[in-house]
């Protein structure tokens, strides 16, 4: 449960600790006093949207620190471990606001997102506001209150409904997408086909382009390489024909020279060098000799194969001009159209299978939503059952509440229900949709039994408080004894925290909060005081007459005796 809540500078709100008990606890005080203020600060510690504007005027933050008395194993307390908090003894909770809006959290001394403080607050405390009234005005949220109701059997159908709607929606998408492209399909196809055969027509190897190039070259140029080579030749081995030893070319004259040389090198070892050096130069211009001529004899002055070549140089240069800078990339560009075309031609397939799938889809999907159905006609049964029984103790025993589902002829992201909370205030009458049939009081207490049914079914058991925020609105007299009384029922099994300016409602308390305003003239501070014995009594009296007179405290005390309370609450 909440043992104590400190706030500082919320509001009006300077500073204020508040401590709370076990049982029913009601705030009451002053129109303007500050009690809805203490429902916002509990609302920001468990982790709703700060407002800069709810820090105090001169006060650079807002601070609001909470403690909770949880078990080891309640789910708050296991994720407040998770996000590193101290949780030994109490869960202690810290949340604060900046002038500028800038906020932080602080989970058993840990600091933690604000989101953490959401979570643990849904373990928590649940807090139902005035501004919950208008969720039974909204019918589409007639559903959602019917699903939380439901607990896991409810929650576990409309999972499993809505996975089933979401592979069937997935599945249609991708159906109607591909039915929808099926003519940029068929281009793209012709396109890739007509690229694919110029391509397969030439069948480019890699570096073919490189080697024709360096071929296109010598073949247009063979006979001048010819000439100049058969000349370097001539002169380096000499004419064959020719008798003297002028004609015998280099190679000659190297002959003569080592023939000259080899008489005397015997002589002198640097001359031998010489000569040996020589023999090496013989070697190579022999050689070079040899390779000139093969050279020349291998020139080809065929015209048919530069033309053939040319021709294929221009096939290439075609495909390269379309299908990438080199016969890598047209060679590249192939098999990744190729690829494109197996996608593409089993795109057709692909609808086939897609459409038997969709059906399959589609029937679970109905199949899924008859059972959401027939599990929220179960628990809405139970829930209408509840609802009136709650009704009977507040003032409206002739009420009849109907939870109805009803098909909506068709299947959506939530079922193919509609949802409606319906009220028949008198015997006899027929239901309407409790947003239009019910008064402002009756609207009230209905969301007062609406509230206290679903408190006490499953879903809920594991939150240990509850707030309510003048949920009282609109309602008086006998009626609002009856609302106290069941608030005091509930609070036999939990902890319940409600801010009511009703004295009828305030009486039925186990412990009472004031909570007041000073104007010293220049600045207003409110605070928050246990009242007890006479100070109960007078703070009832002021509630029921507006004043404190000695007919209002009498008044006070015979109510407090009627509900067998103590003043000392």
């Amino acid at each position: 449960m909440l043992q104590e809540i400190r706030i500082k500078d919320v509001g009006i709100i300077d500073e204020s600790i508040i401590e709370f008990g076990p049982g029913l606890t009601v705030l009451t005080g002053e129109t303007g006093a500050g009690k809805t203020m203490v429902v916002t600060s509990l609302g920001l510690l468990l982790g709703s949207r700060s407002d800069s504007g709810l820090v105090r005027e001169g006060s650079g933050r807002a601070v609001i620190e909470g403690v909770f008395d949880v078990a080891a194993d309640h789910p708050a307390k296991l994720r407040a471990a998770e996000a590193g908090g101290d949780v030994d003894e109490s869960l202690v909770l810290v949340r604060t606001v900046s002038g500028e809006g800038r906020s932080r959290a602080h989970v058993g001394g840990r600091s933690a997102p604000v989101g953490v403080l959401s979570e643990l607050g849904e373990h928590l405390v649940a807090v139902h506001g005035q501004a919950d009234q208008w969720r039974l005005r909204r019918p589409e949220e007639h559903r959602e209150l019917l699903d939380a109701f439901g607990g896991r059997p409810v929650a576990g159908v409309r999972t499993a409904y809505n996975e089933a709607y979401a592979a069937h929606a997935s599945a249609l998408a991708e159906l109607e997408s591909l039915r929808a492209a099926a003519r940029e399909r068929a281009q793209e196809l012709d396109l890739l086909h007509r690229g694919l055969e110029r391509i397969a027509a030439v069948e480019p190897v890699a570096g073919e382009d490189a080697d024709l190039r360096v071929e296109d070259e010598r073949l247009a140029h063979a006979e001048e390489l010819r000439r100049g080579s058969s000349e370097a030749h001539l002169l380096l081995a000499g004419d064959d024909d020719a008798s003297g030893g002028a004609d015998g070319g280099v190679m000659g004259a190297l002959a003569s020279a080592r023939s000259s040389m080899s008489q005397v090198s015997a002589n002198d070892p640097a001359l031998a060098d010489l000569e040996r050096r020589l023999n090496e130069v013989t070697h190579l211009i022999t050689d070079l000799a040899s390779d000139l001529s093969s050279y020349v004899a291998d020139i080809d002055l065929d015209p048919g194969r530069l033309e053939f070549v040319q021709e294929r140089r221009s096939q290439l240069t075609d495909l390269t001009r379309s299908y990438g800078e080199t016969i890598e990339d047209v060679i590249a560009w192939s098999a990744t159209a190729s690829r494109r075309v197996l996608e593409l031609e089993g795109d057709d397939d692909r609808i086939d299978v897609l459409e038997k799938e969709v059906g399959a889809l589609e029937a679970d999907r109905v199949a899924s939503a008859k059972k959401l159905s027939t599990a929220r006609r179960k628990a809405a049964k139970t829930l209408s059952a509840r609802i009136g029984d709650e009704l009977s103790h507040l003032a409206m025993g002739s009420a009849t509440v109907v939870v109805a589902v009803d098909e909506a002829g068709r299947l959506g992201p939530h079922g193919g229900d509609e949802v409606e909370i319906g009220l028949a205030a008198n015997v006899g009458s027929t239901p309407r949709s409790v947003s239009k049939a019910a008064s402002g009081g009756e609207l009230s207490r209905v969301m007062l039994a609406i509230e206290v049914a679903t408190a006490t079914s499953d879903t809920t058991s594991s939150v240990p408080t509850f707030v309510f925020d003048e949920v009282d609105s609109g309602v008086g007299g006998r009626a609002a004894l009856d609302v106290g009384a069941r608030l005091a029922a509930l609070a036999t099994s939990a902890q319940v925290i409600v801010v009511t300016h009703l004295a009828q409602v305030a009486a039925h308390a186990d412990h009472h909060l004031v909570v007041s305003k000073a104007d010293d003239g220049q600045v207003t501070r409110s605070g928050v005081r246990r009242v007890t014995g006479e100070e109960r009594v007078s703070e009832l009296a002021r509630m029921m007459a507006g004043g404190v007179s000695d007919a209002a405290l009498e008044h006070a005390r015979d109510l407090l005796a009627d509900l067998g309370q103590s003043a000392d609450a």
